[in-house]
């Protein structure tokens, strides 16, 4: 079993580990041009440097092995595409992956409106490739991509060598399912922008004139077809074999903890409700959260405080929650020795319960937001882990506000790996565990738009003049506002945050959303409605960033339902045009 992936963009600073088993696997089956390997990330991320827009697609086995890829190069002009390299591992090439590859490169040029997909290979005639071996592979390519319907364009210089040593080549054409003709006029442009601006440095301009004016005929002349008998091709549409752009994570343990006692929010309904709500809008592929090992969360979290945990809810009876009796200063050689005392020692306030099955569903919500960090670096546009119970007041060693392991800032952790992040947290609350934790760093932007603590939990944290320390001096920002703010009040301080969040140059923007910002949910005082969620996740979109979003509040259940679809609904149309 292999799944395909596409990553473009600057998403390749996400995929480290598979950027660099993409490159050892294209020398190792390209070594005339093993230089060309390091030119790869440039070529995702500078589109305006290049001339085109390149997007790589990569074949992932079991513990994401790279067992083959394709690289792609999009002009905008002409609306074609230009297969520059499709590559293999020499032990899975005869397991179907290259046919479901180039369905996949196939499905994602549709996709973009391609008006069609050109190849350049090798001649699979003696008079161009007279050495046998390579005569009977270029043949044996020549038969796969008939299948498709691919045809060579016959009638043209194109084949004259290039390069050096010099290669021919002949140019191939995938009309992807048109009917229509492929005109003159269109071959010419797309065929100068491919010589010009892929093949620019091993031609000549006069070289290129001559290649593009042997186009002469209207529409262009294709050779007949010689391995298809009768001509049949392979349907149109495939089944597809890119998986959503989006993925949607869920826990699914998270109703092992239900504290049944009223005046507690943080119930089971809300996952659920988001889950129903947005299953109807078809743009997420439903995964469910994978183990981790807890080395991710060791991390983060101090292991007294994780021990704490672990043993205490371990111990407890169903139905019988401890909450938090006294908040002492801490003093770590002055620990309490009774249950409750203990958890006001780790505790925040006294509305966080320890409950038996809280410690379980606690790590599977840290394993549901690794596992959408996991499908960023996989290649995801954007992934939306529901975690349940939520995190951001989770800090390195205390636990409160409904919260107990800090799901988002274990996922950034595990991002920082391998690039450069940064923390948008929109819940009402401010998110002060996270503060905690990254408050000295300087790898990581933390920035936080949240009721002012003068007014709102969790008081003692949150204010505009918490900047970092250290280290992390000026990568820590605050924006506090009063009750009754609404979207009009709210906005601009968003669109202020955003930008500040973007301000270290990230590579992926974790985002803490929390839903209880909206009105008339009954732990916050903001009065936002669903348009202003909608042009958040639309502006949220447009930074072109692959983004994580990992659920923290919201307690309105109205409020889930309207505001999850309206902030997605958002993103996925503004990522339509990014």
């Amino acid at each position: 079993m292999f799944r395909i992936k596409v990553i473009h963009g600057s998403g390749f600073m996400l995929s480290g580990d598979r950027m660099r088993q993409v490159q050892e696997l294209f020398r190792a089956t390209f070594p005339a041009y093993a230089d060309y390997a390091e030119k790869i990330p440039s070529l995702l991320r500078n589109p305006h440097k290049h001339g085109y827009h390149a997007a790589l697609f990569v074949a992932e086995g079991a513990r994401a092995r790279v067992n083959a890829f394709a690289l792609l190069l999009y002009f905008e002009e002409t609306k074609a595409a230009f297969l520059d390299f499709v590559g293999a591992r020499a032990d899975i090439q005869s397991r179907g992956v290259g046919g479901a590859l180039y369905e996949a490169v196939r499905e994602y040029c549709m996709q973009l409106g391609a008006r069609g997909l050109y190849l350049d290979a090798q001649p699979d005639d003696p008079e161009l490739t007279p050495e046998p071996a390579q005569l009977e592979e270029s043949r044996r390519r020549m038969r796969f991509y008939e299948r498709y319907g691919v045809r060579v364009i016959d009638g043209t210089l194109y084949h004259l060598p290039i390069g050096n040593p010099p290669t021919p080549g002949y140019l191939l054409f995938d009309g992807l399912g048109a009917v229509a003709a492929l005109s003159r006029g269109e071959a010419r442009r797309t065929v100068e922008l491919i010589l010009r601006r892929r093949f620019g440095h091993i031609t000549s301009p006069a070289y290129i004139r001559r290649v593009v004016n042997s186009f002469r005929d209207d529409p262009v002349r294709f050779r007949p077809m010689r391995y298809r008998r009768g001509g049949s091709v392979k349907p149109d549409m495939q089944p597809p074999r890119l998986a959503e752009r989006y993925a949607l994570v869920f826990c699914p343990k998270h109703e092992l903890h239900h504290v049944r006692e009223r005046g507690y929010f943080e119930r089971p309904v809300r996952a659920e409700a988001i889950r129903e709500s947005l299953a109807s809008l078809g743009i997420f592929t439903i995964t469910r959260s994978r183990y981790f090992s807890q080395r991710f969360l060791a991390a983060v979290h101090e292991p007294d405080f994780r021990h704490f945990l672990r043993n205490v809810c371990g111990v407890l009876k169903a139905r019988r929650p401890v909450y938090p009796e006294a908040f002492p200063i801490r003093r770590p050689e002055h620990r309490p020795k009774h249950l409750p005392e203990q958890a006001g020692y780790y505790c925040l306030d006294a509305d966080t319960p320890l409950y038996k099955n809280a410690y379980a569903a606690a790590i599977d919500a840290v394993n549901a937001a690794l596992t959408g960090a996991d499908e960023i670096l996989a290649g995801r546009r954007m992934a939306y882990a529901v975690c349940r119970p939520p995190g951001h007041h989770a800090g390195r060693r205390f636990f409160g506000g409904f919260c107990y392991f800090n799901n988002a800032a274990i996922a950034v952790q595990y991002l920082s790996a391998q690039s450069r992040t940064a923390i948008l947290d929109l819940d009402f609350h401010h998110g002060n565990g996270t503060q905690d934790i990254f408050y000295e760093r300087d790898d990581v932007m933390f920035v936080s738009v949240h009721g002012h603590p003068d007014h709102a939990y969790p008081l003692f944290s949150g204010f505009a003049n918490e900047t970092g320390a250290g280290a992390g001096l000026g990568w820590n920002r605050n924006f506090p506002l009063p009750p009754n703010t609404d979207d009009e009040q709210y906005l601009p301080v968003f669109y202020k945050a955003l930008a500040c969040a973007l301000r270290k140059k990230p590579d992926a923007l974790v985002v803490s959303l929390g839903f209880d910002a909206m009105r008339g949910d009954p732990t916050g005082s903001f009065t936002l409605r669903a348009a202003a969620l909608n042009r958040m996740g639309a502006a949220i979109a447009e930074t072109g960033l692959p983004v994580l979003v990992v659920q923290e509040g919201g307690y309105n259940i109205r409020n889930l339902r309207h505001g999850s679809r309206a902030f997605f609904t958002g993103f996925a149309r503004a990522d339509q045009s990014v």
